[in-house]
């Protein structure tokens, strides 16, 4: 249910607490102590059959005789009783509760899990939100509210803290304690048979006493609710997560590699970075991370400059630099120039700048000011170590003052513990991020690059793909029903070799045979030398049965391999049914590099895709990266990226560099496959042979599912092609309409510049001179699951000439419209096509409102949301909007 009725949980006006008491040391104690004393400034109503009053309030025996009707209830009975509760409550209009019981299905109890389809069943018709069961509660210092059995009331603050442990809550709560850092929200989400992690994100991107959002995560319940509302949140505020569990234990066995090789743990840091999450590996880290990014700072790489007087803290700093996949940056020669006028002689003429131990502030101040202006640095880290010739604190001051009220990104390491205080307090008063030993200094500049890079994926504009990739869909889709009509689920490999054709893959030429006869022949056909392959629907790896002979060159050798190979295949598998061999010219490319691209399905995220160095120790060596599709050319290029084998991809020695364009485009149209052919469950292409002149497939295994086996969905919705139309004007004119990509934002940005300024005004309720990236891209990259935008276009040009654009609320009941045609292009029956074709994609969609704010002086548009029966809303006649609504 997303957002709805969170109002009631976060801002309520009336709160009971059901199972209170006057029990010392009882959780219906604490919940009560902790309630009346958290400062809340409504009514707070108690609830136990057994008392007359609680903490001297008078207490009610049950909520049919509570006064008022709650907006928030807190339940700590036993579990048996909730769900009559949760329906009593819901009777009398209380729309919200935190269940603090245990003992709905932890542990996979069948009766616990009964209990909680009760609740929820019970919840339904009252559109209750719950958050829990089994959690802490929640905690809301800025409306003094105290819902939980934590032992502390945190500060107000603007960090939101999302758990799923009530251990893990009670912890940061004194950690933080002792630190001074504040909350908006502390929220302990239990077993989230409701309220779960997207909802949260939902809720809190918009909240505005919420600057950061940090999680702690065990795990995620809907994929796709969670990553969309992820992806929302990330481009509001940042968002960090640290997950439990990261080990590969929970791997799953497979017949694939891929399938053997996505560990979860893999997918879950391929769904944080394509929400444009940071994710950080500890607690300590996450609050780390909040802290560096609270201050504003922000780098746009991964380059470091190091600024010490102390050689051996900068060795440090350099060696836990290169743990974590960052870089000195390279110092210009008219850097270093500045640097030797101003230094003594025996400093290190090179990254990291070492001004020496008798460093004064002035030799700080001159050093930071040359390195601030060297463009090959991404950030500065600042370190001092205290010694007995300088003063540790002169040096702080120096660096504030050389910064000013300049925010570059600078970042400081203070050594020691009593002489650096007063230092590290100045730097905390001016928001300049300090950190007390080297490791923690690399890890916050560790954090900025990588939370960097991921926005970066968020918002960058990929190239369009080429338009002339031809994939053959039926022909696949055919494959794979003679494959389940032979009551088989593993293609043979000229089945999957087949299918890879058909999306435009290059595979090696193949001829299938039956007898070791019939394999020397067609050894003669292709050419010596060549590869021979057992071919059976039985065997899935088939070098571990001898079913693979290389470099065969002559018939003799051919028929003899073939010989052998059914005899090895029958001692080491002899129930396997052997169909016959496959025979395939022995592909010469000294230079090659073999790579494994994959396809398998996560029990959470559904279909994953896999990239990394491939060949039959593909599991030994464990170089992979894990994608989730739908991939555009920019996202295909950073999974390549992400592995150790791309530095060789790129040429090394007398290696020539390979055509990554082709990788890529490979990835590309797998991610097409993944899309288009639910029921491909695996699939594995071990090895894809990549040299400078393109790509081919050596060898392919495809897993497949039955009708009845159905596949989780894709996390993150494609591109939805069966929305592309051809739509035709009342005066006859033809547009091409389809929805919006992300790589449209060349063209929508030329259609603005085309339209007149005061039709822009009118759109965007202010005038814009110039459109930037980020916006630009905010209204081309949206989220298919949640937003629609369709783009009218110019038969046979790509220039876009209108767009009508709808963006629903996280429930999708509501959605807000938006439309703009060329200005140019008025008055042809465009505008009104496209919101005939908005209102029937809202309708096909469940979507039960459309509203939108309209500019008074917008006469147009009013008079067409007019006669399409939109309702204009009563406004107060100094606002210069109207707000038009029509009920679907």
């Amino acid at each position: 249910m997303s957002i709805r009725n969170l109002n009631a949980l976060f801002s309520p006006d009336t709160i009971a607490l059901i199972g209170a008491s006057n029990r010392a040391g009882s959780v219906g104690a604490v919940l009560a102590r902790n309630l009346f004393e958290g400062g809340f400034a409504g009514p707070i109503l108690t609830v136990n059959p057994n008392e007359r009053a609680i903490r001297s309030s008078l207490n009610y025996h049950t909520v049919s005789e509570l006064p008022l009707a709650p907006d928030l209830a807190i339940i700590a009975t036993p579990p048996d009783s909730v769900p009559g509760l949760i329906r009593e409550l819901g009777e009398r209009g209380c729309r919200a509760a935190v269940v603090i019981t245990a003992g709905f299905g932890e542990g996979e109890r069948a009766d616990g899990k009964a209990l909680k389809q009760a609740m929820l069943e019970a919840a339904k018709p009252y559109l209750m939100r719950i958050v829990g069961p089994n959690c802490l509660g929640i905690l809301l210092p800025h409306r003094g509210i105290n819902a939980s059995f934590a032992h502390i009331m945190p500060q107000k603050g603007d960090i939101a803290f999302v758990t799923q442990s009530g251990a893990v809550a009670t912890s940061i709560l004194d950690w933080a304690s002792a630190r001074g850092i504040g909350f908006s929200h502390v929220v302990s989400l239990g077993s989230m048979s409701d309220v779960d992690f997207g909802d949260m994100l939902d809720y809190l991107a918009l909240d505005p006493k919420t600057r950061s959002i940090l999680i702690y995560m065990e795990a995620v319940t809907e994929a796709r609710k969670f990553l969309s509302a992820a992806r929302m949140a990330s481009r509001n505020k940042p968002v960090v997560v640290v997950k439990a569990g990261r080990s590969d234990a929970g791997a799953k066995a497979a017949l694939s590699h891929t399938g053997a090789l996505a560990g979860s743990d893999a997918v879950y840091d391929a769904a944080f970075r394509r929400a444009g999450m940071l994710r950080v590996n500890t607690l300590d880290e996450l609050f780390q991370a909040a802290g560096t990014l609270a201050t504003g700072i922000r780098v746009k790489g991964d380059r470091l400059a190091i600024l010490t007087n102390g050689g051996g803290a900068g060795v440090l700093a350099v060696d836990e630099l290169a743990d974590r996949q960052g870089h000195l940056a390279e110092l210009s020669e008219t850097t270093i120039e500045r640097l030797d006028a101003l230094l003594p002689k025996a400093w290190s003429h090179a990254n990291p700048v070492d001004i020496l131990g008798d460093a004064p502030g002035q030799r700080y101040a001159g050093a930071l000011e040359a390195l601030l202006d060297e463009r090959g640095a991404d950030a500065i880290l600042v370190m001092n170590c205290p010694a007995a010739v300088a003063d540790s604190l002169d040096a702080a001051q120096s660096v504030v003052a050389t910064l000013g009220e300049r925010r570059p990104a600078v970042l400081t390491c203070w050594l020691g513990e009593a002489a650096p205080a007063e230092a590290r307090q100045l730097f905390a008063a001016k928001r300049i991020p300090t950190y007390q030993t080297p490791e923690q200094a690399i890890a916050a500049f560790s954090h900025l690059s990588n939370y960097w890079r991921n926005q970066q994926a968020l918002m960058e504009t990929p190239p369009a793909v080429a338009d002339d990739i031809i994939i053959d869909k039926a022909s696949a889709e055919a494959i794979i029903d003679s494959v389940l009509e032979d009551g088989r689920s593993v293609l043979t490999e000229p089945e999957a070799a087949a299918i890879l054709s058909a999306y435009g893959i290059p595979t090696v030429a193949a001829i299938a045979v039956k007898t070791p006869e019939e394999a020397s022949e067609a050894a003669k056909q292709l050419g010596f030398p060549v590869v021979l392959k057992i071919l059976s629907r039985d065997i899935s790896h088939k070098s571990d049965v001898g079913g693979v002979q290389l470099n065969l060159a002559s018939s003799a050798a051919v028929s003899q391999a073939a010989t052998d190979m059914l005899a090895s295949v029958r001692r080491v598998a002899p129930e396997a049914r052997v169909d016959g061999f496959n025979v395939q010219p022995m592909i010469r490319r000294p230079g090659a590099h073999e790579l494994i691209l994959g396809v398998a399905e996560d029990s959470v995220f559904g279909p994953i895709i896999l990239f990394g160095q491939g060949g039959t120790a593909a599991e030994v060596i464990g170089d992979r990266v894990i994608g989730l599709p739908p991939l555009n050319p920019l996202l295909a290029k950073e999974m390549i990226r992400t592995t150790r084998i791309s530095r060789l991809l790129q040429g090394y020695r007398d290696r020539p560099a390979v055509d990554l364009e082709a990788i890529t485009l490979t990835l590309i149209k797998l991610s097409q496959l993944v899309c288009d052919l639910d029921r491909v469950a695996e699939l594995d292409i071990n090895p894809l042979l990549a040299d400078s002149s393109g790509v081919v497939a050596l060898d392919a295994r495809i897993v497949v599912r039955d009708a009845h086996g159905q596949r989780r969905p894709l996390a993150i919705r494609p591109y939805p092609q069966q929305l592309e139309r051809v739509i035709e004007t009342r005066n006859g004119q033809r547009y091409a309409l389809r929805p919006i990509r992300p790589e449209d934002e060349g063209a929508l940005v030329d259609m603005l510049r085309h339209s007149s300024p005061d039709d822009v005004r009118l759109r965007f309720f202010a005038a814009i001179r110039s459109v930037d990236h980020a916006f630009a891209a905010r209204l081309t990259q949206i989220d298919y699951d949640r937003e629609m935008a369709f783009v009218a276009m110019t038969p046979g040009k790509q220039e876009i000439v209108g767009v009508v654009r709808l963006s629903a609320d996280p429930d999708k009941e509501k959605a807000e419209f938006a439309i703009m045609v060329r200005s140019d292009m008025k008055g042809t029956g465009l505008g009104y096509r496209l919101m005939q074709q908005l209102l029937d994609y809202a309708r096909d969609s469940g979507i039960l409102q459309l509203y939108a704010d309209i500019l008074r002086e917008n006469h147009a548009m009013r008079q067409m949301a007019d006669e399409f029966g939109f309702v204009t809303q009563p406004v107060k006649d100094e606002t210069d909007t109207v707000t038009v609504v029509l009920n679907l």
